[in-house]
């Protein structure tokens, strides 16, 4: 091969990645504001029904989501023990909220604080060992404070749950 040749063959390129259309994240943000709005400024009983609204739309969020794993799992076999697992769960957790919404809606919020708190420490840990592999000071700092602040919201489930 020639050096011209080389030059003018082009390297392999990745088949490009289709894009969102802008609407559809204008639309998710205009939902977003009327959501927001609607919980913050609403009276109560519209507060009320909005959040078991927001309950069951993740209830059935879940359910088609873990249908649509499994399968998503016939077209790509990739990592199919994962797939399958995610989609059974999805579906139990789907199914279980819209069997008990009220019930659902009471917990979710302890429960939120409850995964805020595992995820700060595991964020924490990561940027804590980020800062050792050259993140720097600020990524140490930062990682100590995010454990601290997970460690904090977990016993505060946990001195919830106990009560």
């Amino acid at each position: 091969m020639t050096k011209s040749a080389a030059k003018t063959q082009a390297p392999p390129q990745a088949p490009p990645q289709p894009q969102r259309p802008w609407w559809l994240t204008l639309i998710g943000g205009i939902l977003a504001i009327v959501v927001g709005a609607l919980l913050l400024w609403g009276n109560l009983v519209t507060q009320v029904k909005t959040y078991f609204l927001l309950v069951e739309v993740l209830g059935i969020w879940w359910l088609v989501d873990g249908i649509f794993d499994i399968v998503h799992l016939f077209t790509d076999h990739r990592q199919w023990g994962w797939k399958l697992f995610i989609g059974i769960v999805s579906i139990i957790a789907g199914g279980y909220i819209l069997m008990y919404p009220v019930l659902v809606g009471l917990e979710l919020p302890s429960l939120f604080v409850l995964i805020l708190g595992i995820w700060g420490v595991i964020k924490g840990c990561v940027m804590f060992f980020m800062a050792f592999k050259g993140g720097g000071a600020a990524y140490a700092i930062l990682g100590i404070f995010a454990i601290f602040f997970g460690i904090i919201l977990i016993a505060a489930y946990t001195v919830r749950e106990r009560a």
